[in-house]
């Protein structure tokens, strides 16, 4: 299996993204899937998916991260997953924490090769995280659900999307992270698609703000920080003199998302569907597709993103683009850096050095 920093993005991407259903117990208010309570009759049959899988291994085993909705409210989940991980896939799941997820579940997700086991925590306390999801007692099964992941075996991941809602309650969160020893703290910051809308969105100011906060938080937490649709953190991080880790992966870049019918799109948060695994193989999709190729080609950024000289170690959300623009290479209205070359033109004062 390729390193990420060796592999070629423009050949094989490095994460897979696959939401088997769209089935879930839960009703979450900025749930991008606007998830159903039965399973769609169009999901892929475990027969077909499992040629996906194969198709997959074709891009040199990239992580195959199942999720949804919630994976398990798929019958065959483990035996995809037996099957990946029997063709030389790590394989990532992230689940929601309904009565679904049990300590048979953990324990079974041990057994299969699981490697890393995601959950969703939106707030410190009960009653933010329960608004998120619009399930009372939410909370306090996900903290049962992370002490049952913490005695587990399994590097644990916690997802949260960042909003107006809970904003102030990310240091909480962080210290819930903490308590329960995960190994990575993934923070989503939000587009408005599916049940997400606009005015739960941080400003740029305010995304601002909490990436440098997140990047002092990185220093001495005992987890890992990583962010989605935010990938001027990597900037932040640039610009504070921290090393950079990993290799920068965006939508279409390094990442493709499959739907539970079978579409694939660059992220799930991008909704430009480039083909179906059922007619065009997923490596051909993701090598030959047209929009796909636009997106890894940093030169074709518009505005403020193609002329920043942080352009290829962020480049810019291109979901958060195309939901404000229409256009996905147009600037990213979520980042409030002026790149050095219109603060010349402008004859604005450098704010950062």
């Amino acid at each position: 299996m390729v390193k990420p920093r060796d592999r070629n993005f423009n050949k094989n991407t490095q994460i897979v993204m696959w939401e088997l259903t769209r089935a879930c117990q839960l009703h979450c208010v900025h749930c991008r899937a606007k998830a159903q309570t039965r399973r769609d009759p169009d999901e892929l049959t475990t027969d077909q998916a499992k040629r996906v899988i194969d198709q997959i291994a074709e891009m040199d085993h990239p992580l195959i991260v199942f999720t949804g909705g919630d994976p398990l409210e798929r019958p065959d989940l483990f035996d995809l997953i037996d099957y990946a991980v029997a063709k030389g896939h790590r394989v990532s799941l992230a689940t929601s924490v309904t009565p679904n997820l049990t300590r048979s579940v953990i324990q079974r997700a041990v057994a299969s090769g699981v490697s890393q086991f995601a959950v969703s925590l939106d707030g410190a306390t009960s009653q933010t995280h329960d608004r998120f999801r619009s399930v009372h007692g939410s909370f306090k099964q996900t903290m049962s659900a992370l002490q049952n992941l913490q005695e587990s075996d399994l590097s644990v991941q916690i997802n949260t999307t960042v909003t107006a809602w809970n904003e102030t309650e990310l240091e909480g969160i962080a210290d819930i992270a903490e308590q329960y020893q995960i190994n990575l703290w993934s923070l989503f910051f939000l587009i408005p698609t599916g049940r997400g809308r606009a005015s739960m969105m941080l400003d740029a100011e305010q995304n601002e703000r909490v990436l440098n906060w997140l990047s002092e938080q990185s220093k001495f937490r005992p987890f890992a920080v990583k962010t989605t649709e935010a990938p001027f953190y990597r900037r932040i991080l640039s610009q504070n003199r921290q090393q950079l880790t990993g290799r920068n992966i965006t939508d279409g870049d390094g990442f493709i998302f499959l739907s539970h019918t079978g579409h694939v799109y660059p992220s799930g948060f991008l909704p430009l569907s480039v083909g179906h695994v059922t007619r065009t193989s997923l490596a051909t999709l993701y090598r030959e597709s047209p929009l796909l190729l636009s997106l890894r080609n940093r030169e074709l950024r518009k505005g403020k993103c193609g002329v920043c000289e942080f352009r290829e170690i962020c480049g810019g959300s291109r979901a958060r683009a195309f939901a404000a623009t229409g256009d996905p290479l147009e600037s990213d209205p979520g980042c409030s850096y002026i790149p050095h070359i219109l603060r010349k033109s402008d004859g604005m004062k450098e704010s950062r050095t």
